[in-house]
């Protein structure tokens, strides 16, 4: 029978963990917290000039702290005076985490995104130590990956590759002063 029951708490424990919730931690932390959804991902748009943004939205987390929820309003006279005082429970209620963010940043163009460009994305991160797969030219896990630790320790938390991450890995051509493109 307490075989049994044990068996019963690892099974909710793993449910819990995979529905991404924690298990409650008490009065002192968190309750239960909701995971944290994944990227929603950079969307790329086409411009009327032909240049290509990037848009990202990552979603707000939360999580369920103990707190003071008021469930009887406060009864007040007419003079002013408190007759029934209000009424408070203890109950979970959502605390921010991580705020909405959204960031909107120079790509290449879906077009551009050929499997021989990724493949040379992919070869100029690993000859700076970022990226240690095999050369697939597909974009995957590993590629986003290698592209995100790239960009953020230049600023950009990404994980879509922007056009000045291509530019400065010697992909994409840049402008010279004089009007023409070198590349």
């Amino acid at each position: 029978m307490i075989h049994k029951a044990r068996d019963w708490a690892i099974r909710a424990a793993a449910l819990a963990l995979a529905a991404g919730c924690a298990m409650p931690q008490g009065a002192e932390g968190p309750v239960a917290t909701r995971a944290a959804a994944p990227e929603v991902g950079a969307r790329v748009e086409t411009l009327a000039d032909g240049s290509c943004r990037a848009r990202e939205v990552t979603p707000a987390v939360y999580e369920q702290v103990m707190g003071e929820v008021q469930v009887v309003q406060a009864e007040i006279g007419a003079d002013g005076t408190v007759i029934r005082p209000p009424v408070y429970r203890r109950a979970p209620v959502p605390r921010i985490v991580r705020p909405r963010a959204e960031i909107s940043f120079e790509a290449p163009c879906p077009a551009d995104m050929t499997q021989e460009f990724i493949a040379s994305v992919q070869r100029a991160l690993a000859a700076r130590g970022y990226f240690g797969g095999n050369v697939t030219g597909l974009l995957d896990g590993p590629t986003t990956a290698a592209i995100r630790r790239y960009q953020s320790e230049r600023g950009l938390q990404s994980g879509q590759l922007s056009l000045a991450t291509a530019r400065d890995l010697g992909l994409v051509a840049v402008a010279r002063p004089g009007g023409r493109a070198r590349g």
